[in-house]
């Protein structure tokens, strides 16, 4: 049992009153308000102490007001400490602007732009995503890279491309467990390992299983993969609350992370539950 408060890098609120979600057509299930409040409650009898909002792909352009929003939030309750925001960085170089106006929230802390909604390959490689990414480390911003397994191949090639950027793997690279696949995603991951400024979320994983059979037994290979190849300095947990309600309870992930490094030491388990999402989010 965890003992100590946890710090979640990995949390989506929803306000349906502000903002257009409009992928919640085909997740009914999620498109509602979902407030810190719940999330409390969730988690008990675990404690969050420390919580990342990140972005929830709201409609073009309201992404700049989710995140003066989530300052709001921050200023209310002390345990949301970080922002992961959205930009388009696909527009490239001009965006500066936006990264400058983002840099006037305090919350915010990374930047995320979904890859994994993405149909072109090339797209992480284009010349002005790139130049934007480049921009981060300016304004001491980490990147969430959020993608599903098959797109490893160029996103890989863009974090090499990237050498000053802190780059955050959410979800592990969301493998394809339902299926049962392993490679090459395990490669890809041993790969990304090799990359000193990568770090990984534990997150994601029971709903890349099938929802309604999953078992710990078989998400354990993946979570061991990644532990072996990144190490617990590498590491933090995230609980991609509510998407993971899709597939369990919040509890449920973190008994299963639990249960699979019973036989790590303490400081370990506290770099994953805790200290490594404070460190990587200058929380």
């Amino acid at each position: 049992m965890i003992d100590f408060p946890i710090t979640d890098t990995h949390v989506h609120l929803l306000d349906t009153s502000k903002f257009k979600y409009g992928w919640a057509s085909g997740a009914p299930k999620l498109g509602r308000d979902w407030t810190i409040h719940d999330l409390e409650q969730a988690a008990k009898p675990y404690v969050i102490e420390s919580m990342v909002f990140v972005e929830v792909d709201v409609d073009y352009p309201q992404h700049m007001d989710e995140a003066e929003w989530v300052q709001q939030l921050a200023q209310g309750d002390s345990r949301l400490k970080g922002c992961v925001a959205s930009l388009p960085l696909e527009e490239g170089p001009k965006l500066e602007a936006d990264v400058e106006r983002l840099s006037g929230f305090p919350v915010v802390r990374g930047i995320r732009r979904l890859i994994q909604n993405k149909s072109d390959p090339e797209f992480v490689l284009r010349p002005d995503f790139i130049a934007a990414t480049k921009l981060l480390p300016k304004y001491n911003y980490s990147f969430d890279v959020c993608i599903y397994h098959h797109q490893f191949g160029n996103v890989i090639e863009f974090i090499r491309r990237c050498p000053e950027v802190s780059f955050i793997l959410d979800h592990i690279g969301k493998p394809g467990i339902k299926d049962g696949l392993m490679e090459p995603w395990k490669r890809h991951i041993r790969e990304l390992s090799q990359i000193p400024n990568v770090m990984v979320k534990l997150s994601g994983v029971t709903t890349e299983a099938d929802h309604e059979n999953w078992t710990r037994e078989q998400l354990r290979p993946y979570i061991d993969h990644v532990i072996e190849s990144f190490g617990f300095n590498r590491i933090m947990y995230g609980g991609d609350w509510p998407v993971a309600e899709l597939a369990g309870k919040y509890t449920d992930w973190i008994q299963v992370l639990d249960w699979a490094t019973s036989g790590s030491t303490p400081e370990e388990r506290r770099k994953l539950f805790r200290d490594n999402g404070i460190r990587a989010y200058r929380l």
